[in-house]
């Protein structure tokens, strides 16, 4: 019998986005999954009309909203708890090519020593435009971050990114789940740097496209999205970078200052406030 594996993708007050995310893995050709779903205290219609419209499907509920560390972490014990070989974390917002998940599940198969494996992430509504390459890389230097656009080596990779990213469960007993003192950003940058340092490798399955949609526009999604990516920077820099005062305060200059150049001024002040929350919480 083919890998059980269990799909887990986390709602938060976006029950359309999520329904159509559910109707494109029903046409997935992998045949052995189990989708786990976890409305993340969303508070709105959203839990009535998904049971409604997907009886079939596994509906948990948190109560509030736990993050996305704390929201995926509850689908993930479920799945480990049903024995899944493999858990596949999965943005809401995505639509999965129907061979997506058989491309990722094959490359794994085919790899004992990979522990996760990653998809190509495309704009959905420009579906020939590359938003990642699987994940990307992390100056630990400079506190940067920036996804792969191209195709690279699989080594090259520091981490895969969380809008699709399936993760062998072996691997999650060794290194633990999502740390949930991230948030919102980084949390998957810090397990993937968990696994390698346990000697797990990254993928990515070239075949696994899923189409992702592209970030909010509104000012102030952008400056919710600006604190809490530099909040959880600061704490995964205090955790892995070799100097990580200087890769703070370098790494949050430059974004402070990108900011600052565009006329975003709503943002840069964001960007400092995520700063001196991180700072006030590295220890925690």
């Amino acid at each position: 019998m083919a890998p059980l594996v269990c799909i887990v993708t986390l709602n938060w007050r976006g029950a359309d986005d999520t329904l159509a995310c559910v109707e494109s893995l029903r046409l997935l050709t992998y045949s052995n999954y189990r989708i786990l779903m976890v409305d993340n205290g969303s508070g709105d219609d959203s839990v009535v009309r998904i049971a409604e419209a997907c009886p079939d499907i596994d509906l948990m509920e948190t109560g509030a909203n736990l993050g996305f560390a704390g929201g995926c972490n509850v689908g993930i014990r479920r799945a480990l708890a049903l024995g899944a070989d493999y858990v596949w974390l999965l943005n809401s917002d995505t639509r999965a090519d129907p061979g997506a998940l058989t491309a990722m599940v094959e490359l794994a198969e085919a790899d004992a020593g990979v522990g996760a494996v990653g998809s190509l992430i495309c704009d959905r509504a420009n579906p020939d435009r590359v938003l990642a390459w699987g994940g990307g890389r992390v100056d630990l230097r400079f506190g940067w971050s920036t996804h792969a656009l191209a195709r690279v080596a699989d080594a090259e990779l520091d981490y895969l990114t969380g809008a699709s990213m399936l993760l062998r469960t072996r691997a999650l007993d060794e290194v633990g789940l999502l740390d949930e003192r991230y948030f919102l950003y980084w949390e998957e940058t810090d397990l993937c740097y968990r696994l390698r340092e346990q000697g797990w490798r990254l993928a990515v399955a070239p075949g696994s496209r899923v189409l992702h949609r592209a970030p909010e526009s509104s000012q102030r999604r952008l400056r919710q999205k600006d604190r809490h990516f530099n909040q959880s920077a600061v704490r995964f820099l205090f955790r892995y970078a070799k100097h990580p005062w200087p890769a703070v305060l370098v790494g949050g200059s430059l974004r402070f200052c990108k900011r600052l150049l565009r006329g975003e001024f709503g943002r840069a002040r964001a960007v400092v406030r995520g700063l001196f929350c991180g700072l006030r919480q590295r220890h925690s």
